[in-house]
């Protein structure tokens, strides 16, 4: 039997083509192994989005090569976003790769791990258009009672700091019926949270021309037994309806969350990267949805040092999280993408600028956060447990429902009246507040079985 060992990188999209991969490959007879020196066949699947993620994908390729000499590996192969982007420059450059996988031949995966001498693998060279249905096999590489589901590929915006639509192509929508399916069948094998991710989430169903959106998709979902929580990652302010609103107020297994990147809170600054609003614009969409949904949790991330940003407009952004109150914010500092709009703007803010920009904004953060938490202190919440803390095996770590995963911090458990298993829930009371993570007792659990 041939192992094969997969290293994914970069985005939860990307960890969704990697998860059909390993289905590819596992409905093909291969065997997985998740140590990259014990496989015969090592695939990494690259990230390109912006320059830190080109290098990490570079130094795992040419660390990866490596055990080609020192360990049993026999052949590397390459797939995601930077051969899509990338692939004469890799082909050229890196010659211990051995077969290279665009985003066209995901389910392809198996032809270029094939051993057999003499072998070949083309990748497509056409633009991307893939998209994995319920039919595709999927093998999940996060814990299974916690799964992403990718409701769409691609996207049709032209932010000005985004090389996305180059090498990911145009937005493709998966069908309701598609999506259902393939949640009924997650929930059916135990996923009790479900993580919608796309490029825009809230843009679904538009090129379908056919109804379809996403509120719609919400409501569908919204009835599938078993899923506890549907979380909404990655929705594009402009495109948050009336309807997506209510939609995500009706719920009965909606979680009370929205990640929406506004990317910045300078008017100026927003339309040079074709974002368009304003601070005062994002202010009033986060009160219509806090008086829709109470207690709902938000998150966005920033860009900072984009070319041509003041001292006074990083102020402008500073006080816009004071005033907006974010439960989470993750912040970027801005780098030059080849092909995209912002090439033709000059890069005139020094890095060290960039970084202690960005170190700014995120103390800011820090302290509006911890006051978010602390409004829990003495209140009890559902815990979705996850297993013992990294630091200690006599704690336990867990995830409220305003918590999405690897992103959001966790809630710490202690005083547990019985053994708690990943993927149970717990009531926790909240003692201790913190800026990115709570600390709670547990006081009550559901009966086993």
């Amino acid at each position: 039997m041939i192992k094969v060992g997969l290293v994914s990188l970069g985005c939860p999209k990307n960890l969704v083509d990697s998860e059909v991969m390993l289905g590819t490959l596992e409905g093909k007879g291969f065997t997985l192994t998740p140590d990259p020196a014990d496989a015969d066949v090592i695939v990494v699947n690259t990230c390109t989005f912006i320059e830190p993620a080109r290098r990490e994908s570079i130094d795992t390729i040419l660390e990866m090569a490596e055990l080609k000499k020192t360990g049993r590996c026999r052949r590397l192969v390459v797939a995601g976003c930077m051969v899509q982007a990338h692939h004469d420059t890799l082909k050229k450059e890196i010659p211990e790769i051995d077969a290279l996988v665009g985003l066209n031949d995901v389910e392809r995966i198996a032809e270029a791990c094939a051993l057999e001498a003499g072998r070949k693998f083309e990748a497509s060279q056409e633009a991307a258009h893939y998209l994995y249905s319920e039919r595709s096999p999927r093998r999940l590489a996060t814990p299974g009672y916690s799964a992403y589901m990718k409701i769409s590929e691609g996207c049709d915006h032209t932010c000005a700091f985004c090389a996305i639509p180059s090498f990911r192509g145009t937005q493709r929508s998966r069908p309701i019926a598609s999506l259902v399916e393939e949640a009924r069948r997650l929930a059916g094998g135990g996923t009790v949270e479900l993580n919608l991710i796309a490029q825009d989430t809230t843009d679904y169903g538009t090129d379908l021309q056919d109804g379809t959106t996403a509120a719609g998709l919400l409501r569908a979902l919204d009835e599938v037994d078993g899923l506890r929580w549907i979380r909404v990652l990655y929705a594009y302010p402009n495109r948050i309806t009336p309807d997506f609103i209510a939609a995500l107020a009706g719920g009965r297994r909606l979680a009370r969350y929205l990640d929406l990147p506004l990317q910045h809170a300078d008017a100026a600054l927003l339309k040079a990267m074709r974002r368009g609003g304003d601070g005062d614009a994002h202010l009033r969409l986060l009160e219509r949805l806090r008086q829709a949904i109470p207690e709902i949790a938000l998150r966005t991330t920033f860009i900072v040092g984009f070319p041509g940003e003041t001292e006074t407009q990083f102020r402008t952004l500073v006080e816009f999280v004071r005033a907006a109150r974010f439960d989470r914010v993750g912040a970027f500092t801005y780098s030059e993408e080849k092909g995209t709009h912002a090439t033709a703007l000059a890069d005139d803010v020094p890095a060290e600028v960039k970084e202690e920009r960005r170190a700014r904004l995120m103390e800011a953060q820090s302290e509006v956060a911890e006051a978010r938490h602390r409004r829990l202190v003495g209140t009890t919440i559902d815990v979705l447990v996850e297993g013992p803390h990294e630091e200690s095996d006599l704690l336990l770590s867990g995830r409220s429902e305003g918590q999405a995963p690897e992103i959001d911090g966790s809630v710490i458990l202690t005083d547990a009246p019985r053994v708690l298993f990943p993927g149970e829930f717990a009531r926790v009371r909240i003692d201790e507040a913190h800026p990115h993570d709570l600390v709670g007792a547990v006081v009550g659990v559901p009966p086993r079985g």
